[in-house]
């Protein structure tokens, strides 16, 4: 190849996408260094790239053209088609093919090299009349080859256009309309949930992921998770007052339509008799209370105070959901899958289907219900003296909220007392309890909640009825892990390993109140559930299982299960599997803890966010990363904790200050704190 170019030849080339003419300086081997008119710098190229234009020397004499000259020497339309009728007129295909020079003769005469630069770039752009072969001879199309040619380059345009209607779309700066959604290309969809899955699963991936990154220019995308999450908020894209981790959970989407009207068909069998029925005792002669929250609807506990000869019983009684549910069922299936109701600021979704859930159940008042009771005899003392667990029938006579019940145990009606005989009884249990190490802490909790739309602050208070109520739950909770010994019973227990509190002369370092109960509590290990009963560290009991809410967690659903076939004598799960069971819910509620407090966090900040102007009284309880200045402190106002980049004093434990919100953007989790 080299034999055919020499020293001052014209030639033609691409150089990095843009059509030149040049002359060959030398030859080095297999490159050739070539210099080019214009600003253009000598480049080194390969000899395979460089198309001959003049070897015979005539155009040697003429400078090289700049870029102004070759746009001036462009060849007009009608020259071009002129050539291409002529050259398209002439035959058989080999006869119609030309030099670069022979083609320019035929547009303009004389040929100068501003005219052959002209004609290179313009064989090098998007046009429908000739072809640049490899031979390097120009051809030109057939009528046939520029149709399809059309044609093609019409369906680009189109598809570029389309293109940039999408870019578009995407870019506007507000929530999408659904139309407008509906016009999207399904793989921006698919993009999108890769980038929702993205911010719930690996946040701090966000900056790195290729996706985004390709995008980033165009979409005018930030480069870190907050970005990416308000991109997709004003866009409609993401509900910003759901929590991000509900997407994708096993509480994303409602129940199929299969288990719906499964859940129907349990509904209509709930007055037939079911297996197990004859062995029920009937309770529905005793006075029973159940006591929840206003607007409850999945009841699953109850109470009542029996006065016998031989003293006076407790009873404890619990839905019973074995009875309709069957183990394995697609329904059971789903309620393990979701493992517990989630409790949103805007309501529940639950582990079952309402219409069941809260339907035949609920522990409905004036409804006879299938159950599973516990009945306790206390010591003077509050320690368990007779136990009995049994299927039973209940109906309960009250269904009050927790505001009813205070009235019923401070006044103790004559004929109604049994409510306030349970308190007392329960009082007794509680002090037993803190005299076996339990770490009690009876302060208000807040909770924002929205109703109709409205967002509100529920403060709830540790009343008589909460205390007689959640020290019962405790209690059965007590008695059916002695159960489970006695019967070497194979559930689902609940421990707590020991923990070293501060001591006395630390705490009297710290004033009394939420920074006192802070320093305890961060010294308490997270809770475990297991096969084997281990001890309850700040629940003061040797051995504890959940078992007061199946209609609300399949855990306390499974130990049901397997309390009422230890009862009827039939088989029960072998430890191992039951601990495989355990094992498979334990991620649905991480998660479920992960939602409900991600929930939480951003409606206390849209709270804060409408009360910008409001200066807090909070109490610091401590430094979560002193280096970020991340402070933890408790406002009695809303009774809750609330975390947030904090400037100002170096407050230390327990001690009041006043606080304002100088920064808060809900939609991006951000919250700034100024100490007075």
């Amino acid at each position: 190849m080299s034999q055919s170019f020499h020293s001052g030849d014209t030639i033609a080339v691409v150089l990095k996408g843009s059509p030149l003419i040049g002359r060959l300086l030398s030859i080095k081997g297999s490159k050739a260094v070539v210099s080019f008119g214009g600003q253009r710098r000598d480049q080194d190229l390969p000899l395979r790239d460089l198309i001959p234009v003049d070897q015979s020397g005539e155009l040697s004499s003429q400078p090289l053209p700049a870029p102004d000259q070759v746009q001036d020497c462009a060849p007009t339309s009608r020259s071009l088609i002129e050539a291409w009728q002529l050259l398209a007129d002439e035959g058989p295909e080999g006869s119609s093919k030309l030099s670069l020079v022979e083609f320019c003769e035929l547009l303009q005469d004389p040929v100068s090299l501003p005219v052959i630069a002209a004609v290179w770039t313009w064989l090098q752009e998007p046009q429908s009349l000739f072809r640049w072969r490899r031979d390097r001879l120009v051809q030109p199309l057939t009528a046939d080859e520029r149709i399809r040619l059309r044609q093609q380059r019409r369906s680009e345009r189109q598809v570029a256009e389309h293109q940039q209607r999408q870019l578009e779309l995407m870019r506007i700066q507000r929530p999408l309309s659904d139309d407008e959604k509906k016009a999207l290309d399904p793989q921006w969809g698919v993009l999108i949930e890769h980038w929702l899955n993205l911010l719930r699963t690996n946040p701090s991936g966000v900056g790195e992921d290729s996706d985004r990154k390709q995008w980033s220019a165009s979409l005018q995308i930030g480069s870190d998770a907050a970005d990416l999450r308000q991109w997709l908020v004003v866009r409609g894209l993401l509900d910003p007052d759901q929590p991000l981790s509900l997407g994708n959970s096993p509480w994303s989407r409602t129940f199929a339509s299969n288990l719906e009207q499964e859940a129907e068909r349990l509904v209509a069998l709930a007055d037939s008799e079911r297996p197990g029925d004859q062995r029920r005792l009937d309770l529905t002669g005793l006075a029973t209370y159940s006591l929840d929250d206003s607007g409850t609807r999945e009841i699953d506990d109850a109470l009542s105070c029996e006065q016998r000869d031989d003293g006076c019983w407790i009873w404890i009684h619990i839905a019973d959901p074995s009875r309709l549910i069957d183990p394995g069922s697609p329904l059971d299936l789903e309620a393990r899958r979701r493992a517990t109701s989630l409790y949103l600021a805007d309501g529940v979704i639950p582990m079952l289907p309402l219409n069941l859930a809260a339907g035949p159940l609920s522990l409905r008042a004036g409804q006879r219900t299938a159950a599973l009771s516990v009945a306790v005899q206390l010591d003077e003392h509050g320690g368990v003296a007779a136990q009995r667990i049994v299927r039973s029938w209940i109906r309960p006579r009250y269904g009050l909220t927790y505001a009813d019940g205070d009235d019923l145990i401070e006044l103790a009606p004559p004929g109604d007392e049994s409510l306030a005989d349970l308190a007392q009884l329960m009082n007794r249990r509680h002090r037993w309890r803190r005299s076996r190490g339990a770490v009690l802490f009876d302060r208000p909790e807040g909770r924002f909640r929205l109703r109709e739309g409205e967002l509100e602050v529920q403060v709830i208070e540790p009343s008589a009825a909460r205390l007689l109520v959640s020290e019962a739950m405790l209690l059965m909770g007590s008695v059916v892990a002695d159960f489970a010994q006695e019967c070497d019973l194979a559930l689902p227990f609940r421990s707590q390993p020991s923990a070293t509190l501060p001591t006395a002369e630390e705490l009297e370092q710290i004033p009394e109140g939420p920074a006192q109960d802070a320093a305890i509590k961060r010294c308490l290990s997270r809770g475990v559930q297991g096969t084997r009963p281990m001890p309850h560290f700040s629940l003061g009991l040797p051995a504890y299982v959940q078992a007061t809410s199946p209609i609300r967690r399949y855990a306390d659903l499974v130990a049901h299960r397997q309390i009422l076939a230890q009862l009827d004598g039939s088989a029960v799960l072998p430890e191992e599997r039951l601990g495989e069971l355990i094992e498979d819910l334990d991620d649905p509620l991480r998660q479920s803890v992960q939602i409900a407090r991600e929930d939480q966090r951003h409606w206390q900040q849209v709270w804060l966010a409408r009360h910008r102007e409001q200066t807090w009284t909070v109490v610091f309880l401590r430094w979560l990363r002193p280096q970020d200045r991340l402070a933890l402190v408790h406002v009695p106002d809303l009774a809750m904790d609330l975390v947030g980049v904090a400037e100002g004093t170096e407050p230390s434990p327990g001690q009041h200050l006043s606080m304002t919100v100088t920064h808060v953007d809900p939609d991006r989790g951000e919250l700034q704190l100024q100490f007075g």
